[in-house]
């Protein structure tokens, strides 16, 4: 007999549900490379990208002022993210945690997969609803998947 602590998941295996591994529906390995990259790298890569741009802004734009180096961050972020993912597939971030952005199929982002996976990355809240596999409604809504490399 469960409880309601058990949640949701906890319940539908306990009736038999079978929710296998994450990525196992779209024929990504369980592990190595390959495999679906997991939130926790995904959060420390996008903070790494996130500090080396503020680092930038605040020296080379803002002049050590941080109130003009503010201004510059979100947007050069956007830059350097779609720059970066639309011709190597990873950001200076992504590469130290040993990740990359792939199509479905396993080859690189157009650019305009990138444009709009960037996009509705910056909006937030697409990025933090997910699916069985972790795949934010950004990846969902262009075809992509961020895997371990």
């Amino acid at each position: 007999m469960g409880s309601w602590i058990d949640g949701p998941k906890a319940a539908a295996e306990k009736m038999g549900a079978d929710f296998g591994y994450r990525g196992e529906r779209l024929g990504m390995p369980k592990e190595g490379s390959g495999s679906i990259a997991g939130p926790g790298r995904r959060l420390g890569a996008l903070f790494v990208d996130g500090w080396l741009v503020a680092l930038v802004a605040f020296g080379l734009i803002g002049k050590g002022s941080a109130g003009s180096a503010n201004m510059w961050t979100t947007s050069l972020l956007f830059v350097v993210t779609v720059v970066l993912l639309a011709t190597t597939g990873t950001t200076f971030g992504k590469r130290l945690f040993g990740l990359r952005v792939i199509r479905l199929d396993g080859s690189r982002a157009t650019i305009p997969q990138v444009l709009l996976r960037t996009v509705l990355l910056f909006l937030v809240v697409p990025a933090l609803v997910w699916d069985r596999d972790t795949r934010g409604l950004h990846d969902k809504a262009v075809g992509t998947v961020e895997v371990r490399i």
